[in-house]
């Protein structure tokens, strides 16, 4: 492996790691990551030869300068300074990646990219950034070795240093050296990482973990995830159903020991009670109670954590700000995601329509626990009978066919459940599912579903059965959320997406309470293409190596640090109970010390042997084995002077180096002149020493260590 080509790569893979935990923070828009990963390929790709050309030298200083002059004139407008910064970080290693020369530019190519990851730590922490110090750990120790060669064998050129023998330094022959690093050098400085990591873990799992709030930035804009708003428009909701971005992971606590692949789950986000046609939307209600962290909301009675089933949910940030809860939920606890010290508590309220909002301070989503009733059991849900008659308004320009349609079907029925089981039925059996419906587009699309088109998506087929409910005098609303989710093997919840996104009706029985209806056909109310075999398994992969690296290390908090800590502390107190339990035959300690002294002397044997018969490369020629073993018996002469006070020049030649000792009158210089002698032969002629000469050599050199040493005892 050329030693120029390896240094190249591993500089390169370390600036790409680095850009990448810039770009996946989410601090850049879009047309600026664009730019970056651009630059970047271009950089890379650039031939070595072009960046020597004077125009790329200039540019290396001028661009800089511009690209901070353009930032500073942007911040002074009133710019986001995060998203500036990020930006300039990245702009600065695009510009020294298409301009370096040397090893001193690559040291910066690396110093820039470990900037760029302790921002990515700040800015982001997700998965992709887990990938990114993985790598980092891998390949730091390596480049940072190769650079510093790179830079020894640079300064020696400049000052006009020669080699062992006596020639000018080669740049760029020792670049293009296949022998200069090899699979072993590779191997031990990525094996460098485990030490580096054991430590930093080591480190991570003991730091108090205070937290501070002002070292969490916010994201660069809130993430619209899912579409819900203040108003939901027939003729505005797509293909939605297509998307497989991940909402949120829910934990049943009634998993079982085979859960099945799909389970409906019904979580409801957003109610509406007003339709003005086209559109709903939810008319001004007074909010209802509030919830600190960490407390719990009682929404029909207090939990039974004995008995009631519950739903763990870990929320991904969402506009609005909403947390999603089954319709028949009697409590609701919010859990802290991140521990720290100072960070702000969301405050969590009840809407008038019986919504669950919380504040924006939390933004990096939030995690709360469910609870349901057990099993076949129903809690009556408690309404203010003054909001109901809110949820009977109609239209003013709803069609006479919607309302004949309505009493057409529910012709002789009286009870409230019966009519709304009579309609769900009908607009399941009747009609058609379309992601892509005409009547969207239509002036009254709710007359065009049901008499022209009859087909559309999930908000035709809630707004027919809420209209028509009304229509017979029930009380109904609009409920949009996520009908359910897909089971993760691998990390054992169900992944809810974007893609489960669905509407459905509530219908005020006076019974029951709000009670859920679905008349959307059951074979459409689940993800349009979603990923299946090899590619599902893959995906579901990531998203558990995701919730582990979320749960572990960007969620890990004081309280599992404690955790971690007694658990260790009850490992330890059980081995010593266990220690004091066993007898003397069990456990012999001279069996153990002569185990340890018996593998120290084989390993002290091993190194001897090696240090005395250095290995050499396989499939080598007598000669160059002669030669490879000439070199490592001189590297002991030289020792061996230096011990005597008269180290070797890297300027000087060997031969001249011993003839001037023998010159000067030195004692060792009538030995290093003979000794040289049969290095040079052996290293530069056709007649490697023996194995008999290179015992004397080394009993020779043996001898000039020993003079030195009983001079100095004298």
């Amino acid at each position: 492996m050329r030693f120029g080509l390896v240094h190249r790569l591993m500089t390169d893979t370390l600036a790409v790691l680095g850009i990448l935990a810039l770009v996946t923070s989410g601090k850049l828009h879009p047309w600026a990551t664009g730019l970056v990963v651009a630059g970047m390929i271009m950089a890379l790709g650039l031939p070595t030869r072009f960046r020597q050309d004077t125009f790329l030298r200039v540019m290396g200083v001028i661009a800089p300068l511009t690209v901070l002059a353009l930032e500073l004139a942007r911040l002074s407008l009133g710019g986001d300074p995060i998203p500036i910064v990020v930006e300039f970080a990245a702009a600065l290693q695009v510009i020294r990646m298409a301009t370096r020369r040397g090893a001193a530019h690559d040291h910066q190519v690396i110093l820039l990219s470990l900037l760029h990851l302790i921002a990515g730590t700040v800015l982001g922490g997700g998965l992709t950034y887990a990938v990114a110090l993985v790598g980092f750990l891998v390949f730091t120790p390596g480049a940072l070795v190769l650079s510093h060669l790179r830079r020894e064998v640079e300064g020696n050129y400049r000052q006009g240093a020669r080699d062992r023998t006596g020639m000018p330094v080669d740049v760029p022959r020792i670049l293009r050296s296949r022998r200069v690093i090899g699979s072993g050098f590779l191997a031990f400085t990525c094996l460098l990482s485990l030490p580096v990591f054991v430590f930093t873990a080591l480190l991570f799992l003991t730091f108090p973990r205070v937290g501070f709030a002002w070292l969490t930035l916010s994201p660069l804009e809130p993430q619209r995830m899912v579409g819900f708003s203040d108003r939901v428009d027939l003729g505005g909701v797509g293909t939605i159903r297509t998307d497989p971005t991940l909402v949120m992971r829910v934990v049943p606590s009634d998993l079982g020991s085979s859960p099945a692949v799909r389970r409906n789950l019904y979580l409801r986000g957003a109610l509406f009670d007003s339709y003005d046609g086209r559109s709903w939307s939810r008319s001004m209600v007074q909010p209802g109670a509030s919830l600190d962290l960490g407390s719990t909301l009682i929404l029909r009675r207090e939990p039974r954590r004995e008995s009631d089933r519950r739903l763990h949910i870990e929320l991904e940030p969402i506009e609005p700000a909403v947390l999603f809860v089954p319709g028949d939920a009697v409590a609701l606890e919010v859990l802290s995601r991140q521990n720290q010290l100072g960070r702000l508590r969301p405050p969590v309220t009840v809407g008038g329509h019986g919504e669950i909002q919380y504040g924006v301070t939390e933004q990096n989503g939030i995690v709360y626990d469910v609870f349901l009733p057990p099993a076949g059991r129903f809690v009556p849900e408690q309404v203010l009978v003054r909001q109901v008659p809110r949820y009977l308004r109609l239209p003013e320009k709803l069609s006479a066919r919607v309302v004949d349609l309505a009493q057409d079907w529910t012709q002789g029925l009286e009870n409230a459940d019966e009519i709304a089981l009579r309609l769900e039925k009908n607009l399941r059996e009747r009609y058609s599912y379309d992601l892509n419906s005409p009547s969207g587009k239509a002036a009254d699309p709710l007359e065009h579903f049901l008499f022209v088109s009859k087909r559309g998506h999930c908000e035709f087929y809630s707004t027919a059965m809420a209209m028509m409910l009304r229509v017979r005098g029930v009380p109904s609303r609009n409920v949009t959320g996520f009908v359910g989710g897909t089971y993760n093997r691998f990390g054992g919840f169900y992944a809810v997406r974007q893609g489960d996104a669905h509407s459905w009706v509530e219908a005020y029985l006076p019974e029951r309470g709000w009670t859920r209806f679905d008349p959307t056909p059951p074979s459409s109310a689940r993800p349009q293409g979603d990923a299946e075999g090899l590619a599902a398994m893959l995906r579901e992969l990531v998203e558990a190596a995701a919730q582990s690296w979320d749960d572990n290390v960007v969620s890990f908090n004081l309280e599992k640090q404690l955790k971690i800590l007694r658990s260790v502390q009850q490992v330890f107190e059980t081995e010593r109970h266990s220690m004091d339990g066993l007898s003397s035959d069990r456990w012999d300690y001279r069996r153990l010390a002569g185990g340890v002294a018996g593998i120290l002397l084989i390993g002290t044997a091993v190194y001897w042997y090696r240090r005395k018969r250095p290995a050499v490369p396989s499939g080598s020629t007598p000669v160059e084995v002669g030669a490879l073993r000439s070199i490592v018996l001189y590297r002991r002469l030289e020792a061996a002077l230096e011990l005597r006070g008269v180290s070797r020049a890297v300027s000087s030649p060997p031969l001249r180096h011993a003839q001037a000792l023998e010159a000067m009158g030195h004692p060792a210089g009538v030995e290093a002149v003979a000794l040289t002698r049969l290095y040079l032969r052996a290293r530069y002629g056709n007649g490697p020493l023996s194995v008999a000469e290179e015992a004397d050599f080394l009993r020779r050199v043996s001898l000039l260590r020993k003079s030195d040493q009983r001079s100095q005892a004298a």
